[in-house]
């Protein structure tokens, strides 16, 4: 009896490492995050969510634990933040700042690449690619629609999981206003959100992805043509979309700024306005866990399209043009 109760604990203890689950509590260990560029103030409000239990907005399940400076001298943004934040992630919550993404990659199980700067994406994903580690693309995934491509298509050929974009796709308020019992099938959507330009991003990549994201989590993809009206205070994208719906996004760079839709459903419409951060670090948690994308690549591709060819419509002065054909073959 003695002996069967021995090879039982033994057992419990090494399916347990296996499975990476504490003997003690039961729970799993949490996956260990490592964030590239650290020049943004989602690496601050990720990390607290994520490493302090007592935050309001705590996700359990993973945690920070490594960091790699980067920053770009080009954009003030960037470059005045980046020790600042680098020391607050050490000093409150001990993340080691290593000098190399591949050796942070070496240290941890998943990967979050957060520079402000979307130029840099590109060769910090072709890191982590090779490491084949899971990860996420903050906002702009990447500095031109070619990056977002190659990001897309390395992935794929290696066989990485990865998503990435914006934060509002996940928001708990616009969920909740897609609820089909409520409104039934989605038959158009009028998108906002502020749309600041930086001289270094295609113009919507910067902020203009936030509304545009919100646009996507209401319509899907599927978008053939583009029409983008400009002035100095504002940007109107008409996006038509292959089963004749039409989806907008409003940019705005004048008046009070804010995030929000209207969605209009078969059965009723909705009205949201709002942000939080907390839907998209519980998607993050669950796809480190899983391994399974909340979101496909070739929508990704699709939403940094749709903001690319917004800007050959603004260059022939307002015309619509055409979605490139190879993103729907």
């Amino acid at each position: 009896m003695k002996q069967k109760f021995v090879f039982s604990l033994c057992l419990t203890a090494l399916v347990g490492a296996a499975l990476m689950i504490s003997p003690l509590t039961g729970a799993a260990d949490p996956v260990r995050v490592g964030m590239i560029g650290l020049d943004t103030s989602h690496v601050i409000a990720f990390t607290r969510m994520l490493n302090d239990s007592s935050h309001p907005d705590h996700v359990p399940g993973a945690k920070v634990v490594a960091g790699f400076k980067g920053g770009s001298p080009d954009i003030p943004s960037s470059i005045d933040r980046v020790e600042g934040y680098t020391e607050q992630l050490k000093n409150d919550w001990g993340v080691t700042i290593y000098d190399s993404i591949a050796e942070l990659c070496q240290n941890v199980d998943a990967v979050m690449i957060e520079s402000v700067d979307g130029r840099p994406h590109l060769e910090a994903a072709k890191e982590v690619i090779a490491a084949g580690l899971p990860f996420f693309v903050d906002k702009p995934v990447g500095g031109s629609f070619h990056d977002v491509f190659e990001i897309a298509r390395l992935a794929k050929k290696a066989g990485v999981p990865w998503f990435g974009g914006s934060s509002l796709r996940w928001w708990s308020g616009m969920q909740e206003a897609l609820n089909p019992d409520k409104i039934g099938r989605v038959l158009g959507c009028d998108a906002f959100s502020p749309c600041s330009y930086e001289e270094h991003h295609p113009d919507l990549y910067w902020y203009g992805v936030h509304g545009v994201s919100l646009l996507y989590a209401a319509m899907g993809p599927g978008c053939r043509q583009v029409t983008r009206v400009h002035t100095d205070g504002a940007d109107v994208v008409v996006g038509v979309w292959e089963d004749g719906r039409i989806g907008t996004f409003r940019g705005t760079r004048a008046g009070k700024h804010s995030y929000g839709a209207r969605i209009y459903g078969s059965e009723g419409n909705a009205n949201v306005e709002g942000h939080s951060y907390k839907g998209l670090v519980e998607q993050l948690v669950k796809f480190f866990q899983t391994k399974n994308p909340p979101l496909s690549a070739e929508e990704i591709v699709e939403i940094y399209a749709f903001m690319e060819y917004a800007d050959h419509s603004k260059e022939q002065g307002g015309k619509p043009v055409n979605l490139p054909k190879f993103l729907f073959d």
